[in-house]
């Protein structure tokens, strides 16, 4: 397995267009998790695991971009060629491709194999806790996206909108995600993630000589 993860890495440095929110650190991560939940969840196919882990962005398309719903599938596509090439079975790409396809939120599509449930948790919790917040702010800066509403950061008045404000985000996506969770251990890591999140908010709400309203703090209840 680890000379197998070595051959996975140099692909990935070779063929996806990197991005500070969406690098080999993110894959890493994403893969360390997937493993351990596995190991939580057991009777899982660690190869087809590791494989979609570290090839579920190979097409990796702004979040702002018209096709984005299909970076998943297109990611799907470009898998099955390297992954003949590592010499992963016929069974076994498939598997691979499902799982990277129902990862992505904007695609919509239903995960149907363990794997595949295990990507997505996976995958989700790193847009939760400190490094989440981090890629928040990442990707708003590549997206010129401001922080916050001026005259109502958190939306204690007004309709959240998130295509406007990179803050607007937590509460429509991401303080969403624990509930959204299907393995056991993904439910308790996101759930951790996101107090520390919400903690973070209320800290920002108070630098900011404002409070954090009610309807944040709910979302994790």
């Amino acid at each position: 397995m680890d000379t197998l993860r070595a051959r996975l890495r140099k692909v990935i440095q070779q063929e996806m267009a990197q991005d500070p929110a969406h690098d080999v650190l993110h894959l890493d991560r994403v893969w360390a998790q997937a493993h351990r939940i596995a190991l939580d969840e057991g009777d899982v196919n660690l190869r087809v695991l590791m494989a979609a882990a570290y090839l579920h962005d190979l097409v990796n398309l702004p979040k702002d971009h018209p096709d984005r719903k299909k970076a998943s599938t297109l990611s799907a596509q470009k898998a099955e060629p390297i992954l003949a090439k590592l010499d992963y079975s016929d069974a076994e790409i498939r598997a691979a491709q499902h799982a990277i396809m129902a990862h992505s939120y904007s695609a919509g599509i239903e995960p149907k194999s363990t794997e595949a449930f295990i990507l997505r948790d996976s995958d989700r919790l790193d847009a939760l806790g400190a490094v989440g917040i981090a890629r928040t702010f990442m990707v708003a800066g590549q997206m010129d996206r401001p922080l916050a509403d001026p005259e109502d950061p958190f939306a204690a008045g007004r309709a959240l909108d998130d295509q406007l404000w990179s803050i607007d985000h937590w509460h429509l996506k991401l303080l969403q995600l624990p509930g959204e969770m299907v393995t056991r251990k993904g439910r308790k890591i996101a759930r951790k993630r996101a107090r520390l999140m919400l903690a973070y908010l209320k800290q920002l709400a108070k630098e900011m000589d404002t409070d954090l309203p009610n309807h944040w703090s709910n979302l994790l209840k």
